[in-house]
């Protein structure tokens, strides 16, 4: 069953913010791979957070002046709540460089950071499809998936920190660094969740 669009600017916004959340997913994996102009880098990435927060205030207010809104009013706002927090987390990924005074970046943080980038990949390709809910039950299966797997690679790169790292603060930086990586792949599978509820309301 398709949703009825009673206002097709819900879904231009959350598209939007799909794409600037990918945007800056692009960009963390860049800082990672090419550990040059820091500070540069970081700014820009802050920029797309700060954009990203214009579009969830124009989604509230929007939803605050709708009547009848093209899906369930909780949901609307859940959804713009949850890709707020994944855009946010990558921000705050990329801010914790500049904050621990981060000289190189582990392949392990690297290889989280393409974990979200596909993540946020996913989320793009998801929200495209709000207006045919049926149609997004496989993508959220795969950020569950994706999850589980930045999850275990969280786990072996603490690992290697605590065998490897003689630097105690080292350790309690990359600790901190991975666990934010990971977390912003938490807050993808509650984008997942959210959309889960959608397409169960719509059946």
């Amino acid at each position: 069953m398709q949703l009825i669009p009673r206002d097709e600017k819900f879904y231009d916004l959350f598209r939007e913010q799909a794409q600037n959340i990918y945007k800056a997913a692009k960009m963390l994996v860049a800082l990672f791979e090419d550990f040059q102009e820091v500070e540069k880098q970081v700014s820009e990435i802050k920029f797309v957070e700060h954009k990203g927060d214009q579009i969830t205030h124009a989604l509230m207010m929007k939803l605050n002046r709708t009547f009848i809104t093209p899906f369930d009013r909780e949901d609307i706002h859940a959804l713009s709540s949850a890709l707020d927090d994944v855009l946010d987390l990558v921000d705050a990924a990329a801010s914790r460089t500049i904050t621990y005074k981060v000289k190189k970046v582990t392949p392990g943080a690297q290889q989280l950071s393409r974990v979200i980038l596909h993540g946020t990949e996913i989320i793009v390709k998801a929200v495209a499809q709000l207006n045919h809910p049926q149609n997004m039950l496989e993508y959220c299966e795969q950020l569950t998936l994706l999850e589980e797997e930045a999850d275990r690679i969280k786990g072996e790169c603490i690992a290697r920190l605590f065998e490897n790292s003689g630097d105690p603060i080292e350790v309690i930086k990359w600790k901190e660094i991975y666990e934010v990586l990971e977390a912003t792949t938490d807050k993808c599978e509650d984008v997942a969740d959210v959309l889960e509820s959608v397409v169960l309301k719509a059946a």
